[in-house]
């Protein structure tokens, strides 16, 4: 259930419905919108049918939401959610660019790669320290030692740092270095971590699973933000179907989608979503152009070299003429990238 507040209602009656609310076991979400207050309700489904709150001072109505995410939704929050990674704005007017090799595999390597994205004009350096790999044989990362050089960068270029946790046990390590964690596609639904990152302060990067719905997807974000971390940003990276040709299909009809269902900022990874370098600039165009408010990309040195996915990293020569496209295409949908 979702509580709209009169225009013009008082703290002190908002304070009371909450109070009111936490005092039956519920849960109260609150959402300060530019004309009026929205409290999300969550909890005992007999108990919130049965709680009289519209007879309280400053409540205007009470909406049933039917659908199973609440606070994800535009029910709950009308106004498009802008989040703010020290001092890096993530939706709204702002093209967001998070850049940088798949995985972290040396000091040398991520430094380079640093400065590459960010002369380029990236906000974002992405990097794997932990890669949770399809082949238990390919290279998983440098774990800890991958957060340090990863700092380090930040250090040196003043890049924000998002980077992948993969398991609840690695939670406060990774968020001691990075400034926005990522849930990779593969544990999308991977209840306890999405309860693990809702309860930090960090925002949280959700990537799509492998072949999950937009609702699907959508609940998995409402996991997080239950537990009160309301900072996510949605990456649509491509699902898997009967297409060989490319690693994924980039359902790029799903960035639509989301800014009708939801408030949430969504990224775009044409990297992830068609495995293939030749594609990753047009499927970018395509992006900004669909309404994306950035994108992930993944820029290598040297991409014959790559540890990891060198076949669909770009050369720092192609990611700068991905940044000139995108800039002039943000212009036209009112996006900037500076």
């Amino acid at each position: 259930m979702i509580i709209v507040m009169n225009q013009n209602a008082t703290q002190e009656e908002i304070k009371k419905v909450i109070d009111k609310l936490t005092n039956t076991g519920l849960k109260a979400h609150v959402s300060e919108g530019s004309t009026r207050t929205i409290i999300g309700v969550i909890g005992d489904k007999k108990v919130i049918a049965e709680l009289p709150v519209e007879a309280m001072a400053g409540v205007e109505k009470t909406v049933s939401v039917t659908e199973s995410y609440k606070l994800v939704g535009r029910d709950f929050k009308q106004e498009d959610t802008i989040i703010d990674v020290g001092g890096v704005q993530i939706g709204g007017q702002r093209l967001t660019v998070m850049a940088g090799p798949c995985a972290v595999e040396s000091r040398e390597q991520l430094l380079e790669s640093a400065h590459i994205v960010k002369a380029a004009g990236a906000q974002f350096l992405r990097g794997g320290a932990y890669k949770p790999r399809t082949s238990p044989y390919a290279f998983q990362g440098l774990e800890k030692q991958g957060l340090e050089f990863l700092a380090e960068a930040r250090e040196k270029t003043g890049l924000k740092i998002v980077t992948e946790v993969v398991d609840v046990e690695s939670v406060a390590t990774v968020s001691a270095y990075a400034d926005m964690l990522q849930i990779g596609a593969r544990n999308m639904q991977n209840f306890q971590l999405l309860k693990a990152v809702g309860r930090t302060n960090k925002p949280v990067l959700l990537k799509r699973g492998l072949a999950a719905t937009i609702n699907e997807w959508l609940n998995a974000a409402e996991y997080i933000m239950s537990e009160g971390n309301y900072n996510v940003a949605l990456c649509e990276r491509g699902i898997r179907t009967f297409e060989d040709y490319t690693r994924n299909t980039l359902d790029l009809s799903a960035v639509a989608a989301v800014k009708s269902l939801s408030h949430l900022p969504i990224i775009v990874d044409p990297s992830h979503g068609t495995g293939k370098w030749k594609l990753v600039r047009p499927m970018s165009r395509a992006a900004i152009a669909g309404g994306a408010d950035g994108l992930m990309i993944e820029v290598h040195p040297d991409p014959s070299r790559a540890l990891s996915d060198g076949k669909q990293s770009l050369t720092p020569e192609n990611f700068s003429l991905v940044m000139q496209e995108i800039a002039q295409i943000g212009a036209v949908v009112g996006k900037s990238l500076l």
